[in-house]
């Protein structure tokens, strides 16, 4: 996802918490420092929603007035998704626009820049992990709120008319009919009558 600068942040790894290709595991002189046991570095998914969930607590703390997380409601996390698209790098046309529904325009557009809807939709997965991991309810959860799955469900949509891409589900394979039939025993070799 893209860089987040959050302001008047104090630590320095917030403002780097929603790039993708920020998030390095430590070092090895940083992993093998430790007496008593060796932790395995997280992968870079467990460093990533680290990093989105300290960002998000930051944004609730220069919220004003200042949000606890247990007064966040979907709401919140609604003004935290448009927040974001202040620093998005994905150019969503509007409907004035002469390249609206072409994925590659052949010249520049004064279109908005805007967080793609696949980058809100993996941080509100990772973030929605990371608010039961750290002891709040699943029915409580504001990132499975109905209207932010009803708001990500609409980004989708316009950017894909926009863009002229459309977001289709990926069907599942089945396997082949051949797989099916080596399943089943093969049939008994015919008995040798010169035995």
């Amino acid at each position: 996802m893209d860089s987040v600068s959050t302001p008047d942040s104090p630590n320095s790894d917030n403002n780097a918490a929603m790039s993708p290709t920020s998030g390095s595991a430590p070092s090895s002189s940083m992993v093998g420092s430790s007496s008593s046991s060796s932790a395995p570095s997280p992968s870079r998914y467990e460093s990533q929603k680290r990093r989105d969930w300290n960002t998000f607590g930051q944004y609730l703390k220069n919220h004003r007035p200042p949000l606890s997380l247990s007064r966040c409601s979907g709401a919140h996390v609604l003004e935290f998704l448009r927040y974001l698209d202040q620093f998005g790098k994905t150019k969503v046309h509007t409907q004035m626009c002469p390249f609206f529904g072409h994925p590659n325009p052949p010249a520049p557009c004064p279109c908005p820049l805007r967080q793609a809807w696949g980058s809100l939709d993996a941080l509100i997965g990772r973030l929605r992990a990371a608010y039961e991991e750290n002891g709040g309810k699943p029915e409580a959860n504001p990132f499975g709120a109905r209207a932010v799955r009803l708001y990500l469900r609409e980004v989708r949509e316009l950017q894909a008319k926009a863009r002229g891409i459309s977001y289709e589900k990926k069907k599942r394979k089945r396997p082949p009919p051949q797989q099916l039939q080596q399943q089943t025993p093969p049939p008994a070799p015919p008995a040798n009558p010169s035995g």
